[in-house]
């Protein structure tokens, strides 16, 4: 049996989660955790065959959670489980060192082979992404784009910015003081050339870095 770990935190997701597992036969969700710190303490209770991770869960979590996860467990398989379009995050999740990526409005379907395929030791990405990831992570080009120029939490920061978040909401959602905050919207300014937030929103909608202009709150 696969032993799983889901890191979640939404309550009823988990269990949706568990019963899509409960009909595969060969993985079994021997535990739960709802947040960056609970998850770090269940991994260090048990053995574990796979991590299902979800990336934006309280207190630390994201790409410095699977760094943090590798660092301790550089053998665990982790499947980020996201809601998040997979061109926005899927490279540096897997550069970070994550084992796969699957988007949460495909996991009825793909979730249990998405297990089995990092449990064995694959790699799991889905086909809509491959080739863009290929050339990303192979053709060494990664710096042509200002927002890849970015830190993984300057990029964080960045998502919420172009969302219409201000520097105290930003702060409290990922647990950062609000001049901490500041200082990474002035540094992300500056990396990418760009002079407000609204240029910064300008540039995601180009480069298909939201959904639409419906993922505005500003």
């Amino acid at each position: 049996m696969i032993r799983t770990l889901i890191a979640d935190d939404h309550d009823v997701l988990r269990a949706g989660l568990k019963y899509i597992l409960s009909e595969s036969g060969d993985i079994v969700v021997a535990g739960e955790a709802g947040n960056g710190p609970e998850t770090l303490a269940k991994l260090r209770s048990g053995q574990w065959h796979a991590l299902v991770l979800d990336l934006t869960m309280p207190g630390r979590s994201g790409i410095e959670l699977i760094k943090q996860i590798k660092s301790e467990f550089p053998n665990l398989p982790i499947l980020v489980l996201s809601m998040h379009k997979e061109d926005i995050y899927a490279v540096r999740a897997l550069k970070a060192g994550a084992s796969g990526y699957l988007c949460k409005d495909n996991a009825e379907t793909q979730l249990a082979d998405a297990i089995r395929k990092v449990a064995g030791g694959g790699l799991f990405i889905g086909a809509s992404i491959a080739e863009k990831l290929a050339r990303q992570m192979l053709s060494g080009r990664d710096a042509e784009a200002p927002h890849l120029r970015l830190t993984n939490r300057e990029y964080e920061v960045f998502l919420l910015l172009v969302k219409g978040l201000g520097v105290t909401e930003i702060g409290r959602r990922l647990s950062l003081s609000v001049k901490t905050a500041s200082t990474h919207k002035a540094s992300i300014l500056s990396k990418m050339d760009l002079a407000n937030t609204a240029e910064l929103i300008h540039y995601a909608i180009q480069h298909g870095l939201v959904e639409s202009v419906d993922d505005f709150s500003v």
